[in-house]
């Protein structure tokens, strides 16, 4: 069936004061819907239309030339933002605090220290030219986690040649302007600063241990 747009998990202002309650609808309803309806239409009459969207975006490379542009852009935003929605939560469900169990130790493993990961993560995301993701993820060997970011929509699961980065991701955080600029205007640093407080971390431990 075609790819549909998924409901949020809580409602539009559960993320107040970190997230208001304007961006979340017009970044869901809006921008969100914007890229399932316009990879459906890309999609449409073709083999991929009926596939999994991680599936599709995982093999760009066997679509048409003049269908690879417009499911990169769509597709990969309808899978990232399906993603995004998930891993973050009010506080009364669960979002904020630090990473436990397996993620945290990998993370350590990885960065030293849980404060040393989200340091380098918010340069990731601080330091992304224009409009893309900050990522953390299982590496494509499965040796580890690493951080990373993508431009546009891209995403790892694209593979490294062609979004620059690899393998799983586990947990992204969106800095195109549109998921911040009516709070934060020019501040995308306040804005993952503040983000932190509404990472659902248990639901990045469920993406960790199904890598």
């Amino acid at each position: 069936m075609p790819f549909t747009l998924p409901d949020l998990p809580y409602s539009f202002d559960a993320l107040m004061p970190y997230i208001d309650a304007r961006t979340m609808e017009i970044h869901h309803d809006k921008h969100h819907k914007a890229y399932v309806d316009n990879a459906n239409k890309a999609l449409d009459g073709t083999k991929w239309a009926n596939m999994d969207p991680v599936e599709v975006i995982k093999h760009l490379g066997d679509l048409p030339d003049d269908k690879r542009t417009a499911v990169r852009n769509n597709a990969g935003g309808h899978v990232n933002h399906s993603m995004f929605w998930k891993i973050m939560a009010p506080a009364s469900k669960g979002g904020g605090g630090e990473p436990t169990g397996d993620l945290a130790k990998a993370i350590n493993a990885a960065y030293g220290t849980i404060a040393h990961f989200k340091e380098e993560f918010a340069k990731a995301a601080a330091t992304r030219f224009g409009s893309g993701w900050a990522w953390l993820c299982v590496k494509a060997d499965g040796s580890g986690v690493q951080i990373c970011s993508t431009p546009n929509q891209d995403s790892p699961f694209m593979g490294e040649k062609i979004a620059g980065c690899g393998g799983k991701p586990i947990l992204g955080l969106d800095v195109w302007e549109h998921a911040y600029y009516l709070h934060y205007q020019n501040r995308r640093p306040d804005y993952v600063s503040a983000w932190w407080n509404v990472v659902n971390w248990a639901e990045v431990a469920k993406n960790y241990a199904a890598r």
